[in-house]
């Protein structure tokens, strides 16, 4: 059994009311009462991109939910995409705990980053939200304008996560801070402002959208 399976099987009961069982390979089915059982593959991949997507619910055709289990996964654009159309949830573990508790496995979408992507889709001005990855969005908007978006979760956001960002997802307009509790540092928006990027919360962004 994969380190990764293990792990699973020992952390969910422990925060929630499910119980898990070991199916085949990366596979285990969770049991919640009064809700649908999951089946949910459990991967080690430090990115998942369509092609790894694709070859999961090939070898597990029922699959309910994918989870990438390392904090540091990165999921491609086209690989989300092709999980919502196929009914597969995706995300880390925390969305699985949370789905097998609602019983939306499914159709749920990783929680750090579940919230913003409704926020820009939702926002009056955009026309058009493009998920490159699921903490990049390029968002087109009625104005005729581009920007590119990237998000950071942490509390407080460094001037080294900003430079991470950009070092791994390339040239972005705005970094985004999506954590509603913390703010960016000071040094965090200066080394936003040395790479030619600006670093902000909601309300700024929002703003930012309105007049660009």
């Amino acid at each position: 059994m994969n380190w990764q399976v293990s792990y699973a099987l020992a952390n969910l009961p422990r925060q929630t009311r499910s119980t898990a069982e070991h199916v085949e390979g990366e596979l285990i089915r969770i049991a919640t009462p009064d809700k649908p059982d999951v089946l949910a593959a459990i991967s080690a991949a430090h990115e998942i991109d369509q092609a790894t997507a694709v070859s999961y619910r090939k070898q597990y055709p029922a699959l309910d939910f994918l989870c990438g289990y390392r904090s540091t996964c990165v999921w491609h654009g086209k690989a989300i995409q092709y999980l919502e159309d196929a009914g597969v949830g995706w995300g880390n573990f925390g969305t699985l705990t949370s789905a097998a508790l609602d019983g939306d496995a499914n159709t749920a979408s990783h929680k750090v980053y579940k919230f913003s992507d409704r926020l820009l889709r939702q926002y009056g001005r955009v026309q058009e939200v493009v998920r490159e990855y699921d903490r990049i969005h390029r968002v087109s908007l009625k104005s005729g304008a581009s920007v590119r978006i990237g998000m950071i979760a942490d509390y407080e956001p460094t001037a080294d996560a900003v430079r991470t960002l950009w070092e791994q997802f390339g040239p972005i307009d705005i970094v985004w801070n999506i954590n509603p509790n913390g703010s960016p540092s000071p040094e965090a928006i200066d080394a936003g402002q040395e790479l030619g990027c600006e670093v902000m919360k909601w309300d700024e962004l929002r703003e930012y959208l309105r007049t660009a």
